[in-house]
């Protein structure tokens, strides 16, 4: 336990902590709407996120846990991706006609509906197929896992992607923005994806 790090998660948003070189992002349930709707995809996600002297900051540890089908997807910077007992590596798909695309759609209260739109419309004419499953931890987890060769959303949090990141960079594969460089760790635009077709596809959506 370390009870002097700090909080920042979906129900009570930045709670301080006195430690200020770590900090836990948290969100006890992802995909909300599915809970509510008994579908049983959605998890619990925990992020830990460690600050350098100079501000900057990296996810060092990470947990996504979907207890509906009792897989933990967890990481530790530098040790690797797993699945409960085993260790997973993103997909190996190198051509984008192949690939299968996790992604998240706006709902009610939510702007960017109309650049969703663009964006299915321009990534869905070049793969095999996009999915919407309405939890992204789980669906940075797939990338991981490589059930997944990708999964792009605009318009996230924090909670939303920390752990998720360091998933699927310890999987092997790659997590950028979208749009312009950036930290992905805010949440706003992120890509993930095996590191053969996320250069292509960024672009097919930089052009959506």
């Amino acid at each position: 336990a370390r009870p002097g790090y700090g909080f920042l998660g979906e129900e009570r948003g930045l709670i301080e902590g006195s430690d200020k070189s770590h900090r836990w992002i948290v969100d006890p349930i992802d995909g909300t709407t599915n809970f509510i709707h008994a579908m049983p995809h959605f998890a619990i996600t925990v992020g830990l996120e460690r600050f350098a002297p100079d501000g900057s900051s990296e996810i060092v540890a990470a947990v996504t846990y979907n207890p509906v089908m009792n897989e933990m997807f967890w990481a530790e910077k530098g040790k690797g991706c797993y699945l409960n007992d085993g260790r997973i590596r993103v997909a190996g798909r190198k051509d984008l006609a192949d690939s299968l695309i996790g992604t998240g759609l706006p709902f009610i209260g939510k702007t960017g509906h109309a650049q969703a739109i663009k964006d299915i419309h321009a990534v869905g004419q070049r793969v095999a197929g996009i999915r919407r499953l309405g939890s992204a931890a789980l669906d940075f987890a797939w990338v991981a896992a490589g059930r997944y060769d990708a999964f792009y959303e605009r318009n996230l949090q924090a909670w939303d992607v920390a752990a998720g990141i360091l998933l699927v960079t310890e999987a092997g594969g790659l997590v950028t923005t979208i749009d312009v460089d950036g930290d992905p760790k805010n949440g706003k635009q992120v890509l993930a994806a095996n590191p053969d077709i996320h250069t292509a596809l960024r672009k097919v959506l930089q052009g959506a």
